[in-house]
C-alpha cells in the first residue's frame, strides 16, 4: 500500500517551509485567479490547469527529498485552492460536465449531488477506497496485535527443523498471499520484524539481512498484486476504469487471469534470489534464546505491559540511556545478532542497569530470572540457564491462551471480510468499505479488554492512515482534469499508437513509464492519472495495458527507497536496526539486479498476454 515520499535527511541540514505561509499565498492566488476570470481579463486553459496538476505531483517529490521541506498536506490543500479556482474559470458548459450540471440544475443540486452525497464523494475524491483502506488498515493493526504472523514463523522454522532459506522462503509465500487481500503497509512492517528474528538467531551477515528487509518490499507490492485490495493504486484503477453502464471492468475475474501469473512470476524471481544469499543458514532451535523462542506471546506480553513492541535495537535507543557510554557498544553486539541480555553482560553493565532494561522490554516480574539466565549462559552454565527459563516459561505459558483467543476472533474476522468482498464482486453497487470495516469491528472484539493492546493498534493504525490524507486533495484535481476533458486526448494517443506499433509495445511502454514514474512520485496518483487514458478501448485493450501500468506501479515503487510507503518503511528499518550508515544510493544499487529480474519476468508475462489478444 503506497503513502507520500519522505527521505531519511541524512547530513543535509534541512530548512522546513512554512506551512501558514504556503496556505496563506495559495489564499491569494486562488483570489486573484478568480478575479481576473470573474472581470473577464484573463481566462486560463485546460493546460494551464493540466500545469498545476502535474506541478503538484512533482513538488511532493522534489519537496520532500531536498533540503527544503513543505509538508505534504499543506502543499496539496494549499494546492487544491489554486487548482478549483482555475478550474472554475477554466470551465465551460460546453467542456465541463460540471459547469453544465450548475447551469441546467443550479448550485444546490450540485451540492447535493456531487458532495453532499456518497456517489458524489465516490466519484469526486475515491471515497469508497478511501474508506475500505481506512477500515482495512485499522483492522490489519488490530490482526497484527495478535502476533498471527510470528506464530506462523516460528511454527515454519520448527517444522522446517531450523533451516532459514525454505523458512523464510514460506513465509514471504504467506505475505505474498496476504497482501494481495490485507493492507501490504502493514504487512510489510511485520514481516521484516518477524524476518531479522530469525536471520539474527541464525547469525546470518549484515549485508543478508539487509537483503531480506529490502525483498520484503518486493513481496508485499509487486508479488501482492495478484488481488486489488492489498494496493490502493489497483483499487483507484478499479474505480477509474469503469464499463459505459458504470460497472467495474478490472473485477477480480480480471486479476485472477491477469495480474496473478505476473505476480507469480515475480515471486520466483524472490525466492531465487533468497537462495543465493541464504543457503546453508540455519538456527539451532536448542539453544534459541527463550524470548525468540516464543516471539508471538512475548510480543503480544510487551504490548500488553507496555502499550508498544520494539525490537532489541529500537528499545536501546529509546531507552539505552541507563547504559552511558557503554550503550553504542551493546547496540553494536545487538546489531551483530547477540541476544541483548547476553550483550548488556558481556559488557559488564551493573545488574541493576540489566534488570531494570529487561523489565522495561518484557515484563518487570521477568527481569531477574531472565537476567540470571543471560549471566548464566555468559558463564557457560547450559543447565543452570534452562532452570532460569523456567519462571519465564510459567509467564509465557499463562498468557498464551489469552493471545490464542484473540488469534481465534482475528480468524473470524475474516469470514465476514472476505463475505463482504465476494458480495461487492457480484454487485458492485454495495460498497466496497463495509468488508473492510465489518472485519475491523469482529477482529478489535479480541483485543477490546486488553487497553494497552487495543490503545497500540488504534494508534498504528490512526497514524498509518495520517499517511493518506495528502491524497483527497489530488485525487479532486485529478477529477476537475478529467471532467474538463483533458484524458480524452491522452486516450487518442494511445488508441492510436495501438493500431500503429501494436498492443504489446504500447502496453510495455505503459509499463515501463509507470515504473519509471512510481520510483520518483506516489504511485496512487500516478494510478488515478494514468489509468483514466485507457478508458474507452475495447474490453482486451484495457485488460493488457491496465495489467501493464499495474506491474509498474509495484515494481517503480520498489526501486527507490522512496518509491513507495513499503521502501520507506523497508528503508528505515535498514538504518535504524541494521545499517546505520546506509544510503539511498547503495539501496538503489541493491535492488537494481532482483528488480531488473522481476521487470524481465514481467516483460515476459506481458509479452504472452500481448500474443494472446492477437
Amino acid at each position: 500500500m503506497s503513502s507520500p515520499k519522505s527521505q531519511d535527511s541524512g547530513s543535509l541540514n534541512i530548512v522546513n517551509l512554512s506551512p501558514v505561509k504556503f496556505l496563506a499565498g495559495c489564499v491569494v492566488a486562488s483570489a486573484i485567479i478568480l478575479a481576473l476570470g470573474l472581470t473577464g481579463m484573463w481566462r486560463p486553459t485546460a493546460w494551464i490547469l493540466a500545469g498545476e496538476v502535474f506541478a503538484t505531483i512533482l513538488a511532493l517529490f522534489v519537496l520532500g527529498s531536498i533540503r527544503y521541506r513543505l509538508h505534504k498536506n499543506a502543499l496539496t490543500y494549499g494546492a487544491a485552492l489554486v487548482i478549483v479556482s482555475t478550474f472554475a474559470m477554466a470551465g465551460t458548459v460546453e467542456t465541463s460536465g460540471f459547469h453544465r450540471e450548475i447551469a441546467e440544475r443550479g448550485w444546490g443540486h450540485f451540492f447535493q449531488h456531487n458532495v453532499l452525497s456518497f456517489h458524489g464523494l465516490d466519484k469526486l475524491v475515491h471515497a469508497d477506497t478511501m474508506l475500505f483502506i481506512l477500515g482495512l488498515t485499522f483492522f490489519v493493526a488490530v490482526i497484527a496485535q495478535t502476533r498471527l504472523l510470528e506464530w506462523t514463523t516460528m511454527i515454519l522454522l520448527r517444522r522446517w527443523q531450523g533451516w532459514v532459506l525454505p523458512t523464510i522462503i514460506s513465509v514471504t509465500m504467506v505475505v505474498s498471499f496476504a497482501s494481495g487481500i490485507l493492507d501490504g503497509v502493514s504487512m510489510i512492517g511485520l514481516t521484516i520484524r518477524t524476518l531479522v528474528i530469525i536471520l539474527m538467531v541464525a547469525a546470518a551477515p549484515t549485508q543478508s539481512i539487509r537483503y531480506a528487509v529490502m525483498v520484503c518490499t518486493v513481496v508485499t507490492t509487486v508479488c501482492g498484486m495478484w488481488l486489488a485490495y492489498g494496493e490502493p493504486p489497483n483499487l483507484i484503477m478499479k474505480a477509474n476504469v469503469l464499463s459505459a453502464e458504470g460497472k467495474p471492468l478490472l473485477n477480480d475475474a480480471f486479476f485472477l487471469k491477469h495480474c496473478l501469473p505476473a505476480a507469480v512470476a515475480a515471486y520466483l524471481v524472490v525466492a531465487w534470489s533468497l537462495r543465493s544469499k541464504l543457503r546453508g543458514a540455519r538456527v539451532d532451535l536448542v539453544k534459541m534464546d527463550v524470548l525468540d523462542a516464543h516471539a508471538a506471546t512475548v510480543r503480544f506480553l510487551q504490548a500488553q505491559k507496555h502499550g508498544e513492541v520494539l525490537t532489541p535495537s529500537e528499545f536501546l535507543e529509546t531507552y539505552g540511556a541507563e547504559l552511558g557510554d557503554k550503550r553504542a557498544a551493546v547496540l553494536d553486539r545487538v546489531r551483530r545478532g547477540e541476544v541483548m541480555g547476553e550483550a548488556m553482560v558481556r559488557e559488564n553493565i551493573p545488574p541493576q542497569v540489566r534488570q531494570s532494561l529487561l523489565g522495561k522490554f518484557v515484563a518487570p516480574e521477568l527481569a531477574l530470572p531472565l537476567d540470571n539466565r543471560y549471566v548464566l549462559m555468559v558463564l557457560g552454565d547450559v543447565e543452570g540457564a534452562d532452570e532460569a527459563d523456567t519462571a519465564v516459561n510459567i509467564a509465557i505459558d499463562r498468557l498464551k491462551p489469552r493471545r490464542l483467543l484473540a488469534q481465534k476472533i482475528g480468524a473470524l474476522a475474516l469470514v465476514p471480510f472476505i463475505g463482504l468482498l465476494v458480495a461487492h464482486a457480484l454487485n458492485h453497487h454495495i460498497p466496497l468499505f463495509l468488508a473492510s470495516t465489518a472485519g475491523f469491528v469482529v477482529a478489535f472484539l479480541g483485543i477490546a479488554n486488553l487497553p494497552r493492546i487495543r490503545q497500540t493498534a488504534l494508534r498504528e493504525a490512526r497514524h498509518e492512515y495520517a499517511e493518506y490524507y495528502f491524497l483527497f486533495p489530488l485525487f479532486l484535481s485529478i477529477t476537475l482534469l478529467a471532467n474538463i476533458g483533458f484524458f480524452n486526448q491522452l486516450q487518442v494517443v494511445i488508441r492510436n499508437g495501438a493500431q500503429t506499433a501494436g498492443p504489446t509495445l504500447v502496453a510495455w511502454l505503459q509499463f515501463i513509464g509507470c515504473t519509471a514514474l512510481s520510483a520518483m512520485l506516489d504511485n496512487n496518483v500516478v494510478a488515478d492519472f494514468v489509468s483514466r487514458a485507457i478508458l474507452g478501448l475495447d474490453n482486451a485493450l484495457i485488460y493488457l495495458f491496465a495489467l501493464a501500468q499495474i506491474a509498474g506501479y509495484a515494481a517503480g515503487g520498489c526501486w527507490t527507497h522512496i518509491g513507495s510507503a513499503q521502501s520507506v518503511v523497508a528503508y528505515s528499518f535498514i538504518q535504524r536496526n541494521v545499517d546505520d550508515r546506509y544510503t539511498p544510493f547503495r539501496w538503489i544499487k541493491e535492488m537494481t539486479p532482483p528488480l531488473l529480474g522481476i521487470i524481465g519476468m514481467l516483460t515476459l508475462v506481458i509479452i504472452i498476454q500481448g500474443q494472446l489478444l492477437k
